[in-house]
């Protein structure tokens, strides 16, 4: 016989509102971190996309964005992710298959081609070689006319879950971790539009960690990068609001009765555990001088 209750009200519920709720757009932003939310402006839509030539995943782009995406998201290959160019030996078998190959920045212009880079935000899933990308993308937007601060985008850049749980790392993990935080500097410096790490539990829970687990490896490695940001001298009241975080969202079938419930619910959680719960208060606590550094982006 199961312990739960068959429902839940509010009177079950022993928090306090104003402490562990607040309003949307105010700290500690269980609610979300705009005031009016998607009432006010809808989450920008993009497909996952990426896989042979530059050329072919660019026409793939302008028919997503044709049919109302309102922004992009690219995948690249194996090779790419680990700094291979295409006619290296180790990149055989690999080249175009789990995304787009680029090798020079020529390919990242032909992959953007007849793009707008000041009218669309881009998110590339790129970690060892995030520097390498971004600045392939700092250069075609230059080509386009279009100035650093009006790029929009976010670079993956989570090389702490390389070394936990993909395993496309290049670097030993220190010279890695400074070359990640200065992903962060420059984009700071530049004045950008662009998130310069996306912290991702979702590989970890992909490498069998519980939600649990995936919500704590994120809070790790997050307040890791936080802390060598300011080390170096990043002013965290800036640094943590351009903070993004992607977690995974499972459902299962069950035959439990309440399964259906919990399938809903338990996505939910993670979001607004790494906005709220302990990352937001962490981050107040103990770097933050102002509340809006504790606004993650999940």
């Amino acid at each position: 016989m199961s312990e739960r209750s068959p429902v839940y009200g509010p009177g079950d519920w022993r928090g306090d509102a104003t402490r562990d709720l607040g309003a949307p757009g105010a700290f500690p932003f269980t609610r979300g971190v705009h005031p009016t939310m998607y009432r006010g402006k809808l989450w920008t839509m993009r497909q996952y996309a990426g896989f042979g030539t530059a050329e072919e995943t660019n026409a793939r782009f302008r028919h997503l964005l044709a049919a109302g995406q309102t922004g992009l998201s690219v995948a690249f290959d194996l090779p790419t992710q680990m700094g291979y160019d295409s006619d290296h030996p180790m990149a055989e078998g690999e080249v175009g298959r789990a995304g787009v190959a680029i090798d020079t920045v020529d390919d990242l212009e032909r992959l953007f081609h007849d793009i707008p880079l000041d009218q669309v935000s881009t998110s590339m899933t790129i970690n060892a070689t995030a520097p390498v990308l971004l600045a392939m993308y700092v250069v075609v937007g230059e080509e386009q006319g279009v100035t650093r601060a009006k790029l929009q985008g976010t670079v993956q850049n989570d090389i702490l879950k390389e070394f936990i749980a993909r395993g496309t790392y290049i670097y030993p993990i220190e010279p890695s971790l400074r070359l990640a935080i200065d992903v962060c500097r420059f984009v700071h410096a530049e004045g950008m539009s662009f998130n310069p790490i996306s912290i991702s539990g979702y590989h970890m829970r992909e490498a069998g960690a519980t939600a649990v687990q995936e919500v704590a490896f994120t809070f790790a490695d997050g307040l890791e990068y936080v802390r060598r940001a300011v080390a170096l001298g990043l002013d965290v009241n800036e640094l943590a609001a351009r903070l993004s975080a992607a977690a995974e969202e499972q459902r299962r079938a069950s035959g439990d009765p309440g399964a259906g419930g919990r399938a809903g619910w338990h996505p939910v959680a993670p979001h607004q555990c790494v906005r709220r719960g302990v990352g937001a208060a962490h981050r107040a606590e103990r770097y933050a001088r102002a509340p809006h550094a504790a606004a993650s982006r999940p």
